[in-house]
């Protein structure tokens, strides 16, 4: 009875975030809420449905996992809900699906997140949930090798999936003797290595008020969520340990090929870009729009699948990190066609620079840039996560309302400064995964 109940409700909660409808930016007013205690979170009110949804991270992710325990931040964040406090891990996941509590965390390169999603009535049981997975993690045995034997599954498809190959290698090509180069998912001896006690260690250095970033969506006020923001997270340890890295330059590189017995080949391929603060940030956002990033529209698309044939995909994007930046992309391709198909990037990376962009280009880029931002807003889940990137990013909490406007100040002047500031056929570092043919012959 509990589970068909709990079923009911979780639907209903789907239902409800599914049909929010993309609200404009402009629509969308931030609070900045400050509890007694000084946490600190962004909140927008929604109460249109009895839904709350919060989203949290914590500065410093995978890259500070220590040599030899690679995959730590990941193992924590699928651990850290399988039991805290007087709950084992069955009787915790047991009670957030009798209230259809969603709770969940991720590990990224730069950042450790979580996401809680709750219906009104159970938001002082979801939100005590939440404080014991943070400040009062198990971490028994049983499950904890449950999930290393599924995330040393996961590594083991990995080591067989030629695109997962190709990104590991492309990073590390691009990073040798940084932590960004390492594999954040970890390897399979590195997984093994990973202690229950290297679990709490982390925790312990990680969690943190003092790197903690916090987004609050739905039927809740800013005086109810104040004193909740204390409850949840004032047992949190005070300060974090470090987790600033050196900065780094992408390393230059010939293309690396990986070979592998598959019908197609998987293509990754960066090249130094720019970090989310540079001035020229919006000008490259939209320049990677026209040249790879704008799906069926972009020139990549066009010149390389849609006219030549040459790969099933292909496309690049803004890939910037705290300490360096990249332009990055992949293709899929047939392993006879390998080499038309990097020719062809390489064609369009040196006729734009060349040529530059058309002013219909332009002005359709900005277009779609703006005109597609409401869509980020069709989820009360979504909106708390972005509320958290905006503070990751510190763009600021009028973001929302300067965005487009950021978007649209772009000039061609502007485009042409940072395709000639940035993009260099030459720089390109590839790897290809696959028996491609005739590589030598593609630069």
């Amino acid at each position: 009875m509990a589970t068909t109940l709990a079923r009911r409700l979780a639907a209903a909660i789907v239902l409800c975030v599914l049909v929010l409808a993309a609200v404009p930016a402009g629509a969308v007013s931030i609070q900045r809420v400050v509890s007694p205690g000084g946490v600190v979170a962004w909140l927008v009110e929604d109460h249109t449905n009895p839904i709350i949804a919060l989203d949290l991270a914590f500065r410093g992710g995978a890259t500070l996992d220590p040599e030899g325990r690679e995959g730590l931040a990941r193992m924590v964040s699928a651990t850290l809900d399988e039991g805290a406090g007087g709950l084992d891990s069955q009787a915790f996941q047991g009670r957030l699906d009798d209230l259809s509590i969603s709770l969940s965390f991720s590990a990224g390169r730069e950042s450790f997140s979580g996401s809680l999603t709750t219906l009104t009535g159970n938001r002082d049981t979801a939100f005590d949930m939440l404080r014991l997975a943070l400040t009062e993690p198990r971490f028994d045995p049983a499950p904890v090798a449950r999930i290393r034997s599924q995330t040393l599954a996961g590594l083991r498809r990995e080591a067989e999936d030629p695109d997962s190959i190709a990104d590991k290698a492309l990073m590390a090509t691009l990073f040798p003797g940084h932590p960004y180069g390492r594999p954040a998912k970890g390897t399979p001896e590195s997984v093994a290595a990973i202690t229950a006690d290297d679990l709490r260690g982390f925790v312990k250095r990680r969690l943190a008020r003092q790197n903690l970033l916090v987004g609050v969506v739905g039927d809740i006020t800013a005086a109810e969520l104040a004193p909740l923001l204390d409850r949840t997270f004032g047992a949190l340890p005070p300060r974090a340990a470090p987790w600033d890295l050196p900065e780094v330059a992408p390393a230059r590189a010939d293309t690396t090929v990986i070979r592998k017995p598959v019908p197609q080949s998987a293509i990754s391929f960066a090249q130094p870009g720019l970090k989310r603060d540079d001035p020229d940030f919006y000008a490259a956002y939209v320049m990677n729009h026209i040249l790879g990033g704008g799906g069926f529209t972009s020139r990549l698309f066009n010149e390389v699948r849609e006219k030549r044939g040459l790969a099933y995909s292909v496309g690049t994007s803004l890939y910037p990190l705290d300490h360096a930046g990249l332009i990055v992309g992949d293709a899929g391709t047939a392993n006879a066609r390998v080499k038309d198909t990097l020719g062809q990037i390489r064609a369009e990376w040196r006729r734009i620079v060349k040529d530059g962009v058309t002013g219909d280009e332009l002005k359709d880029a900005k277009t779609y840039l703006t005109g597609s931002f409401p869509l980020r807003f069709s989820s009360s889940g979504r909106i708390a996560s972005m509320l958290v990137a905006i503070q990751m990013d510190k763009l600021g909490i009028d973001y929302l309302d300067r965005r487009n406007g950021l978007i649209e100040a772009v000039t061609m002047a502007d485009i042409d400064r940072v395709i000639h500031r940035l993009l260099d056929p030459d720089k390109l570092v590839i790897v290809v995964v696959g028996e491609p043919e005739g590589l030598a012959l593609a630069k």
